[in-house]
């Protein structure tokens, strides 16, 4: 088997450093960027330069945004009573996507993961505390239904609470168009907990 050249190989290291991105996948985006045309490698080139370059955290909810204050916070059309805690900044483009809700955020920037070393301390949580005023009336908890989301919920419930403001969290369960009998019982638990009247 013929070794890959130098500079290839480093290209395969950089895409493997993608979270789920694994040796293969991570080849087969180096072959496709070697089967670009030089314009269109010197573009992603660019785009991947000018969004490091460009962007940075907004300083009221930490999304990536050009601008010091970013669109949802800067727009008076939000309802700044509530606030929506998120994992990442893509998370607020799932939540945005539904057009339900009118809110702010606020991204933590990963989860609470003692196995990875990750505490409270590396996410962005005294900055939500800052920003929990007389005008904040109920903080929800969107974050993933996993060990490390519960987790940081719970923790993030503990410090919210005392303060006398809402804590809520998604409700989760089965997933629109499932099948009961192909469910897990952890989901099937959840939505049993998180069921509503009709």
């Amino acid at each position: 088997m013929q070794q890959n050249a130098g500079p290839l190989e480093n290209l395969i290291d950089q895409f493997a450093r993608f979270p789920g991105v694994g040796r293969k996948g991570a080849t087969r985006m180096a072959y496709e960027v070697m089967g670009m045309t030089n314009e269109q490698a010197v573009a992603l080139a660019k785009a991947i330069e000018s969004a490091k370059t460009q962007l940075h955290r907004c300083r009221v909810c930490q999304d990536y945004t050009p601008t010091e204050v970013c669109k949802i916070c800067a727009s008076q059309k939000r309802d700044r009573s509530i606030i929506c805690v998120v994992e990442g900044p893509r998370d607020i483009q799932s939540i945005e996507r539904t057009h339900e809700y009118n809110g702010l955020y606020h991204v933590l920037h990963g989860l609470i993961s003692p196995m990875d070393g990750i505490g409270a301390e590396q996410l962005c949580v005294k900055e939500l505390l800052a920003r929990l005023n007389e005008t904040v009336k109920e903080v929800i908890m969107a974050t993933s239904p996993t060990v490390e989301g519960e987790a940081t919920a719970m923790y993030l419930a503990k410090l919210i609470k005392p303060l006398g403001i809402k804590t809520t969290r998604l409700a989760y369960g089965l997933p629109v168009g499932s099948s009961l009998e192909y469910a897990d019982e952890t989901t099937i638990f959840h939505a049993m907990q998180g069921r509503g009247e009709l």
